[in-house]
């Protein structure tokens, strides 16, 4: 039985194992090859606890509902229905609910989806795993791994704990989950410097890695929480899902409506019961103030513009998961980004071939057939003998395989040796052939320790031709460099590839006699002949590039976050026009900042290598601390925390983890950053909508409010069926009328609008700027007043002509019934000059959005029954009105038509004037303009 190490396995210091040799680290850990005895790893399995990653308890379903019904608005709501119901009126309490209810079940089911991250997390945790226990292979639980245990992996396997190798042959490791690194990483058995970062670590393999090739025998050395996993997963829980600034700019408006319509509430209670109004009717009218002051419909309002906002996205390959998220897009000042498949195609490219007699750029990106050479940027016609020797030999060296598509070709086998296929398929080497008429005979696979692949094949004369592939340092020790070439020459050339961003790889050849037919480690010790080096690189899409370029026109500042390296990251970057001078922080320098001194990196620099999570979630906060809106995107494991902490997450959804996802607010189903700037546009769009159905919808509630202010303070007190009561121009049921049904009619054909023309020439909006701005409070004011005074003049208009002839009973019915008319009409003239806030109708299209049409088209039918039906006459306590009646009211509500338009008028002259670049309010890297709403 081993003894039980004096220190706790994972509480070693990190660099600790990645530093050791193998056996330094079987030796701290007090293991051996053959693995613990039984009784150890009952006790360390007591010990340390089971290999799993702790889910944080989640809210139960009574308390996520309560918060959705803590708010004040809704108390104040709840309160208003309860006294309208004890006050004998049923309907109006009743209709208050419903939209409670509707409300808080929106919330509830969005609530109560969220938290699934960290249990997505555990199921990248392999359920068994095969360990040697006391020199004996058994296949236990992966959740009973303790540190110290010795465990075999093979291709497919599902990494099931951080080890260190011990063995390994052949083994690469999919880590782009975890580091971000886009290609499987060949791993070796040697100790690394302690400062290497996470995807340096290549004697490491890490828990929720997949083993892509080959085997290796690994100690483990950290299981459940202690894992680089279980760290993401410490990290996730740390993170909190930011309030976008819709639901902040809500909340602001709910808590001024809250306290503003108590008080007036308060004054009124007091106004009524000072001037004579029963107790009843005092409460009555408070009750009636709040249903009129209180926007009821915005809530449905702004659900149904966002909803509309999801199907647009959803046509453009962005899937919403969190509603909000809709306009948080709109708002964004930053966009972090991965780099592979999201930026990049994900397509290992070669665009760079070496020889000793030449050189050539390859054109054509990705696995697309079209592409041809070019040399001192002129095309070359047919393939020079020195290229096309080093493209067959790169296609016969080679484990890999290509699949026909449609227009492009599929891969098995990894990327890098797939480029090699791809760029020799572009210059007309069919690989099919080549393999057919050159036979492999035998090979030496790629080993970690060797960093070369070798490969025997009959040369079609009788002889035999052996290729050898790998990197370039490692193969020119094996070749005879003709006269006139020195290795420094050669990595002269490896060096300026390398400073291009690109990985390179050398191929050389010999000969063998005829009579071989296997290889052995001494054919390849020597005596190579170099045909020489083959750049690569993934290459940025080219609509990666354009929509880089689309989000600077919009004042938008977009920065590469990747656990690539420090030359292929600078590289990608100077393509994508992410930076001019080239300057790249690698995660290694953020580790050593102070958070003041990270807030400033972060701000100043676009490009970040060689990041690992904590630095994501790190940069990602520093953003924040500098008011940004950050949106981040990422496929990994690694991304997930600052997925979470972003304002607004984008996963990918092909390549994407399910950690990722679930982090996520976004999914893009075609991982492109292109996605995301029409993302951008349609939040922005949405937005604009929003504050449409906003400045539309407010003036209603306050010039609503303000009438029945002015009735209860200077309307007389009457006589009615024998009692005393107030003269209201306007009934409980009349006003929820306008709010609910008027409102909403008219409300949501803004949320159909088209985005306006500079949508994506302006910048971002300033996220502590309120929606309630001084433009739209002042337009609110106008509207609520002419509103107020056109309905309550023509109601006394109209109730002392009808009182003489018709009586008191019917007279306040048509006066009540041709100011709900007045109000109505003003709504219909008014949301056509919403339609742009600033601009002429004319000029956005007047009939650019049929739904306008169609919404007052229904409204103006539901109004002739509100006036004529007898049904709905005896809910709503309305009577018939004749032409005359329906034209003054048509008039007067006509008449916010030229003071809205000779306002825009005013307004666009004054911006004319002012017009000229400034700063925007929020560092943007100077890439911002002038933010001119719709």
């Amino acid at each position: 039985m081993h003894s039980s190490p004096t220190e706790p396995p994972r509480n070693l210091p990190v660099a600790a194992w990645y530093a050791l040799a193998p056996e330094a680290a079987l030796e701290r850990i007090q293991s051996t090859p053959e693995g613990l005895s039984l009784a150890e790893a009952r006790e360390r399995l007591a010990r340390y606890g089971p290999n799993v990653l702790e889910r944080e308890s989640q809210s139960g379903p009574w308390r996520v509902l309560f918060r959705q019904i803590n708010n004040p608005l809704i108390w104040v709501l709840l309160g208003a229905a309860a006294l309208a119901i004890a006050l004998g009126k049923v309907t109006d309490g009743l209709v208050v609910l419903a939209v409670v209810v509707l409300n808080t079940l929106i919330g509830f089911v969005q609530e109560f989806r969220a938290g699934k991250a960290i249990e997505a997390l555990s199921r990248m945790v392999p359920e068994t795993a095969t360990v040697l226990r006391e020199g004996h292979k058994v296949t236990v639980p992966a959740a009973e791994l303790v540190p110290g245990d010795v465990v075999l992996l093979c291709s497919g396997d599902k990494v099931p704990a951080d080890m260190r190798l011990i063995a390994v042959r052949n083994l690469q490791v999919e880590e782009a989950a975890l580091t971000g690194e886009s290609v499987p990483v060949h791993k070796q058995l040697q100790p690394v410097a302690e400062e290497a970062a996470l995807g340096d670590r290549s004697n490491l393999a890490f828990g929720g890695t997949l083993v892509a090739t080959g085997t290796g025998t690994a100690v483990v050395v950290a299981t459940g929480a202690a894992t680089e996993l279980g760290r993401i997963s410490k990290l996730l829980g740390e993170a909190v899902d930011m309030q976008t600034p819709l639901t902040k700019a809500l909340a602001s408006i709910g808590r001024y409506l809250t306290v503003g319509i108590l008080l007036v509430s308060v004054v009124l209670l007091g106004v009524g019961l000072l001037r004579g109004y029963e107790a009843s009717e005092a409460l009555l009218v408070g009750i009636t103030l709040a249903v009129a002051a209180i926007p009821e419909g915005l809530p449905a309002i702004v659900t149904i513009a966002l909803a509309i906002g999801v199907q647009r996205m959803a046509a453009r390959r962005a899937v919403i998961r969190k509603l909000p998220a809709v306009e948080t897009l709109g708002s964004t000042t930053v966009i972090c980004s991965d780099k592979t498949g999201t930026l990049t195609r994900n397509e290992m490219t070669v665009q760079a071939l070496w020889t000793p007699s030449g050189a050539w750029f390859v054109s054509g990106v990705g696995y697309a057939p079209e592409g041809r050479l070019h040399q001192d940027g002129v095309p070359v016609e047919g393939v020079p003998a020195a290229a096309r020797e080093l493209l067959r030999a790169g296609v016969l060296c080679n484990d890999a395989a290509l699949l026909p598509g449609d227009g492009t070709w599929g891969l098995t086998g990894d990327p890098t040796e797939g480029a090699l296929l791809v760029v020799a398929e572009k210059a007309g080497i069919r690989v099919e052939e080549a393999r057919e008429r050159f036979a492999r005979m035998d090979a030496i696979p790629f080993e970690s320790e060797n960093q070369f692949m070798a490969t025997l094949h009959a040369n079609g004369e009788g002889g035999r031709h052996v290729f050898l592939k790998g990197a370039p340092e490692v193969l020119l020790r094996r070749c005879e460099l003709s006269q006139g070439l020195s290795p420094e020459a050669v990595l002269a050339e490896v060096e300026r590839m390398a400073e291009a961003g690109m990985r390179v790889l050398a191929v050389a050849m010999k000969e063998l006699p005829a009579t071989r037919d296997q290889l052995e480690m001494e054919d390849v010790a020597g005596g190579f002949c170099l045909l020489g080096l083959q750049g690569m690189i993934d290459p940025p899409r080219e609509e990666a590039i354009a929509a880089v370029r689309a989000c600077h026109e919009a004042g938008i500042v977009v920065k590469m976050i990747t656990g690539d390296h420090h030359k292929t990251a600078e590289s990608i970057g100077r393509e994508l026009g992410l930076h001019k001078d080239g300057s790249v922080v690698t995660g290694r320098q953020l580790a050593e900042l102070d958070d003041a001194r990270l807030s400033e990196v972060a701000a100043s620099t676009n490009v970040f290598a060689r990041v690992a999570p904590e630095h994501k979630l790190r940069l990602v906060r520093a953003l924040q601390s500098r008011h940004h809106v950050v949106a981040m995107t990422g496929d990994g494991v690694n991304d997930a925390p600052a997925l979470k902490q972003a304002n607004i997450g984008v996963a990918m959804g092909i390549t994407g983890t399910a950690v990722s996802k679930e982090a996520a607010d976004i999914v893009l189903t075609d991982d492109n950053f292109a996605s995301i700037a029409a993302a951008v546009e349609e939040g922005r769009r949405v937005y604009d909508n929003l504050i449409k159905s906003l400045a539309f919808v407010l003036p209603t509630n306050l010039g609503l409010a303000l009438i029945l202010a002015f009735s209860v303070a200077f309307f007389p007190i009457q006589s009615v069926a024998g009692e005393l009561a107030p003269l209201m121009p306007m009934l409980p049921t009349q006003l929820l009328w306008i709010n609910l049904v008027a409102t909403i009619a008219l409300a949501l054909p803004l949320a159909f609008e088209a985005k306006e023309v500079n949508v994506m020439r302006r910048s971002p909006r300033n996220p502590h700027e309120p929606v309630l701005s001084r433009f739209v409070v002042v337009r609110t004011l106008v509207a609520a007043v002419l509103m107020a005074g056109g309905a309550l003049g023509l109601f006394l208009w109209e109730y002392r002509a009808e009182l003489p002839r018709v009586g008191q009973e019917v007279a306040l019915k048509e006066a009540q019934t041709m100011a709900v008319t007045t109000v109505i009409l003003f709504q219909i003239f008014y949301m056509l000059m919403c339609r742009s806030l600033r601009g002429s109708v004319f000029k956005l299209g007047l009939f650019s959005n049929p739904a306008v049409f169609v919404g007052i088209g229904v409204l103006v039918l539901l109004q002739a029954g509100f006036i004529y039906l007898p049904f709905m006459q005896k809910v709503f306590g309305t009577a018939a009105l004749g032409w005359g009646a329906l034209g003054w009211s048509a008039l007067v509500a006509a008449i916010i038509l030229p003071v809205i338009g000779a306002e825009k008028a005013w307004r666009s002259r004054r911006e004319r004037a002012a017009e000229e670049p400034v700063e925007p309010p929020h560092d943007m890297g100077g890439l911002g303009r002038r933010h001119v709403p719709a």
